[in-house]
């Protein structure tokens, strides 16, 4: 396991941004936990990050693909103003705080404390997969109206969390100079703790994050990934494997309503394109969009990250979205082949793949535990690097 060292070459410049790192450590070790602690700790690390930057009179830094964040942030918040409930939208608006994690990570974790911090995801990954496991074993979370969630509030952000760490664990083993076996230790656990939530949009996640992550490495690779799935459903009980085969199974009612959830995002996009009906809004409009094939009788939101952004904040929104995931991609790939801190580079590069492809089923941006642990992940890669390293 990497040294958790976070001062060591590369001391704190004051006490406040002692107390700023502390925070960002706390907050790297509680997001997977809870939400309320991490949050906490963000305005603790915000405002001490804050001051102690207007103490020394610099100016913010952040990598590129945060421009396109604060786009989509103020595009978010036009969009609150003209929707159908602004008091609702709002109050929902409150979330894009969790978006200065980007410029707070970008400064307190640089140099070499990147890959500390990395670290702790791992660990903490670990730690809540063995929760879920537990949950499943012993506690009968096994089926699909109770299924692990480690202890977080939802089996689906319980899943997004495991995926992201499962690209991380991947991206170490495959790129990493040091704690490659202690990626190596806790893979398993975080595999099996994946495949007991039934998340199939996280399943189908980290078989995309993780093939992008073969492919840059040695696309021979990608052989791996079809003698595990198939070990996989060999060894796995048969809740599991009928979960699997509903993946193909056009009949499913969960998968029928994704598609209907989609044909009244397209009707509803068509209504308001620019800004959409306003944060937090699709669960009221939904009932007059609800097309004869839905199965549910309203959503809170559409299972479609694109979709979601479309409908609720308009096309612009939509569009400064792309450009973030455009610019991030683009960033991060350019790290993985120029940069000293490949796994971490890799770690991000998994993430993104495997959040756009899980969000094409369900909106995991809109969930903030996994918003939180995204926004890490593909900031440390830059942050590592203002140690002297490529410009960024």
């Amino acid at each position: 396991m990497t040294s958790l060292s976070f001062t060591a070459g590369m001391p704190p410049r004051d006490r406040l941004e002692q107390i700023g790192l502390f925070a960002l450590v706390g907050i790297v070790a509680t997001m997977q936990l809870s939400i309320a602690a991490a949050q906490i700790l963000l305005t603790v690390a915000v405002l001490t990050w804050l001051i102690s930057h207007v103490s020394r009179s610099e100016r913010l830094e952040a990598p590129s693909f945060f421009w396109p964040l604060i786009t989509y942030a103020a595009l978010t918040l036009a969009s609150a103003g003209f929707s159908l409930d602004p008091e609702v939208s709002f109050t929902d608006c409150k979330q894009l705080v969790l978006l200065m994690l980007v410029p707070v990570t970008y400064d307190l974790a640089r140099g070499g404390r990147a890959n500390s911090v990395l670290s702790i995801i791992l660990t903490i990954g670990a730690a809540s997969a063995l929760v879920g496991i537990v949950q499943y074993g012993v506690l009968n979370f096994d089926g699909l109206g109770r299924r692990p969630q480690g202890t977080l509030s939802h089996w689906m952000t319980y899943s997004g969390t495991l995926m992201l760490v499962v690209c991380a664990a991947t991206a170490r083993l495959l790129y990493g100079t040091s704690g490659r076996l202690w990626a190596a230790f806790v893979m398993p656990a975080l595999l099996v703790a994946l495949s007991l939530t039934l998340t199939r949009g996280a399943w189908v996640g980290v078989a995309v994050g993780v093939a992008v992550l073969f492919l840059s490495k040695d696309f021979r690779l990608l052989a791996v990934i079809p003698i595990v799935v198939v070990t996989g459903i060999l060894l796995a009980p048969q809740a599991l494997t009928d979960r699997v085969y509903s993946i193909f199974d056009r009949n499913d009612l969960t998968s029928r309503d994704r598609v209907a959830m989609l044909q009244a995002g397209v009707a509803i996009v068509q209504d308001y394109p620019l800004m959409g009906v306003g944060p937090d809004q699709i669960e009221r409009v939904y009932p007059y969009y609800r097309v004869p094939d839905a199965v549910k009788p309203t959503n809170p939101h559409l299972h479609n990250v694109p979709m979601q952004i479309a409908a609720e904040r308009g096309l612009p929104a939509l569009a400064a979205w792309l450009w973030f995931l455009g610019s991030a991609s683009i960033g991060l790939f350019k790290l993985l082949r120029r940069s000293r801190h490949k796994s971490l580079a890799a770690a991000g590069l998994g993430a993104m793949a495997a959040m756009l492809a899980a969000g094409l089923t369900e909106y995991n941006f809109g969930d903030s535990e996994f918003l939180m642990l995204l926004l890490v992940m593909i900031t440390l890669p830059f942050a590592a690097n203002r140690d002297g390293g490529l410009p960024t």
